[in-house]
């Protein structure tokens, strides 16, 4: 038995592959009883466009309904056959074939479920040039998938960036009443997720011209597309449209949060907290609870600006409703303690955390302990780490850095040690702030070997040194006067492409004053300079005493005059320095200039050092 061999159910050209040799295909019919078999052999052959279409030879083994069914198909029955042919993955293809021949038949209109499962195959096989061509077949039928088939088709498109499809869809879906709304509201989405406000702006405007009046949930999308352009008055317009036609009346609880959730925390971000809060008050007054977020980031908000009274209240109130879980809002709270100078209250943050069950992080942590290394002192952060470790909080490469830090600036070389291997032990063995401060104390105490097979460790570890170490390394060696060693290091950062900052310039500059290579000296003051470098007191204070020994008493004043155009007060030591070495030199001009413009701001000089240089008595001194 075989179908019709007719040209009206022959298969299109290349459809179902490129291939020019007579193929063979068997498949199985999804429809069949179980215990029964039916092959379909359907020898064809794919030729150009240019020859008459191929015959399709099928041949069924069914029973006598099935046979019927086959032969005199009409609209209804072409949709089941299409239907049990794409639910078979191996048989999608020439299902796809079989609707475009379907199509040229009068009877032949696709139903919603027919069009479901082909929209999942063009999709799933991202044949987006079909899915333009489909388009076309909504329009000429006047049929449209189902609303969820609309909605991930529409997404699957945007998320391809398929974006002159999904206007085409709109353009089509715009027709059904029903189908329109969700239609744009799911493009919106898309855009949204893909932080391409300006495109669902877009989209809105449009919705607006073709007369379709958007729901709660497209007000939310077109709110949270202006959010994130930071345009606050457009989001608070939204707000009071919606108001004005009581949507919120008739929404579900979980729009309306989402609205006032977008709504507070724009006027949070942008510095606008107390009316954020005023929002939150009056949607708790029409019985909308809220949620953990708008609980979250109005502290947030609250701590940012520094009202401890609000922030605390909110907290509170959080707290008792169990709807404080975030960990940032823990954060800004330890911060404003920090910054007020409530560091206890740090503490009591910690507790909180732990009776929610929120796991307290490496950030706050090390935000308590650099804030009582800042407010009360090295010993305090000592004993605020312990403690929080007797509690039971585990330290992170953050907080472990910022320890070694305080235990190396308070000359604890022993717990600087063991608190670092206990870093490296842990796995954090790449953190560069952590070797900085480990190779700055071996250079405070002179251990310059261990230094130097820290940095080796380190490179081996591949962690790359940065310029504070270097900076170390090149201080210890020129305070031994090894020249050698700092010229190659400073060769090595170099190479590295590392930039030299200012420590860097007067570190090496202070190695070759040590060692009175002078000229080296200024050389690398001239390269400081050239690169736009801003000089400073301890810049300034070695070149004046360079300047002075070399007898460039010129540059001395050049110099200062530069200084004093940029505003900037020099310190006793400083003052002194340029001061002996104009008066040493005769320059009378040039002192009574320093002293007309730096003296007022400096403390008085030792008058008798004064008289004792030659040339005092020649100066009035006050």
């Amino acid at each position: 038995m075989a179908i019709s061999s007719s040209p009206d159910w022959s298969l299109p050209p290349n459809s179902l592959g490129t291939s020019t040799k007579l193929q063979k295909c068997t498949f199985l019919l999804p429809s069949w009883k179980p215990g029964r078999t039916y092959f379909v052999s359907a020898p064809f052959s794919i030729h150009s466009s240019s020859l008459p279409s191929p015959i399709l030879d099928t041949h069924l083994d069914l029973d006598h309904s099935q046979q019927s069914l086959v032969e005199n198909p009409d609209g209804v029955k072409l949709n089941s056959i299409l239907l049990e042919l794409f639910e078979d993955p191996l048989n999608q293809e020439t299902a796809y074939a079989f609707y475009e021949k379907a199509k040229q038949r009068a009877e032949f209109r696709p139903e919603k479920p027919m069009l479901k499962l082909l929209i999942r195959y063009l999709v799933k096989s991202k044949k987006w040039d079909l899915i333009m061509s489909l388009t076309d077949d909504f329009k000429h039928y006047c049929v449209f998938p189902d609303g969820y088939t609309c909605s991930k088709l529409i997404n699957s498109c945007i998320r391809a960036r398929k974006f002159r499809i999904v206007k085409a869809l709109l353009q089509v879906l715009k027709s059904d009443a029903e189908l329109a709304v969700l239609a744009f509201d799911s493009a919106m989405e898309g855009y949204n997720k893909l932080h391409m406000s300006r495109s669902t702006l877009a989209v809105y405007e449009e919705m607006k011209s073709c007369g379709i009046i958007p729901d709660l949930g497209c007000y939310c999308r077109v709110m949270e597309a202006y959010q994130k352009l930071s345009d606050t008055e457009n989001v608070v317009a939204i707000f009071n449209e919606v108001e004005s036609k009581k949507l919120l009346d008739t929404s579900s609880p979980k729009l309306s949060n989402w609205l006032f959730s977008i709504l507070c925390e724009s006027l949070g971000k942008s510095g606008r907290a107390y009316e954020a809060l005023e929002f939150f008050r009056y949607m708790k007054m029409r019985g909308i609870m809220g949620n953990s977020f708008m609980y979250s980031f109005l502290i947030c908000a609250f701590a940012v600006i520094r009202d401890v009274k609000v922030t605390e209240e909110l907290f509170k109130e959080a707290r008792e409703k169990g709807m404080i879980k975030d960990p940032w809002a823990f954060m800004n709270l330890v911060v404003m303690y920090v910054e007020e100078g409530l560091l206890e209250k740090t503490l009591d943050v910690v507790w909180a955390m732990q009776a929610a069950n929120v796991k307290v992080s490496d950030c706050i942590f090390c935000a308590i302990v650099n804030g009582f290394s800042k407010k009360r002192g090295l010993e305090a952060a000592i004993k605020v780490y312990d403690k929080l470790i007797i509690e039971g909080c585990i330290p992170g490469q953050v907080t472990y850095a910022s320890i070694i830090n305080v235990y190396c600036r308070s000359n604890l070389c022993a717990k600087a040690e063991m608190t670092f291997l206990e870093m490296l032990r842990k796995g954090f063995d790449k953190c560069v702030v952590a070797y900085s401060n480990m190779v700055a104390m071996y250079g405070k105490t002179g251990r310059v070997r261990d230094a130097m097979r820290l940095v080796a460790k380190m490179k081996q570890k591949g962690c790359e040194p940065n310029v504070w170490v270097y900076n170390t390394l090149m201080d210890m060696h020129g305070r031994v006067k090894n020249l050698r060693q700092v010229e190659k290091l400073w060769r090595e950062m170099k190479r590295r492409n590392l930039a030299p900052d200012n420590v860097s310039y007067t570190t090496i500059i202070s190695a070759y004053n040590r060692a009175k290579e002078y000229e080296l000296c200024v050389k690398f003051y001239r390269e400081f300079r050239t690169n736009g470098r801003v000089i400073d007191n301890a810049m300034a204070g070695i070149m004046v005493g360079v300047f002075s020994k070399t007898g460039q008493l010129d540059e001395i004043v050049t110099l200062l005059q530069d200084m004093k155009a940029k505003e900037m007060q020099l310190d006793q030591r400083l003052y002194s320095s340029a001061l002996f070495a104009l008066m040493d030199a005769g320059m009378v001009r040039q002192v009574q200039w320093l002293q007309k413009n730096f003296d007022s701001r400096m403390p008085e000089v030792n008058q008798t050092k004064l008289r004792k240089r030659a040339f005092a008595p020649r100066l009035e001194i006050p």
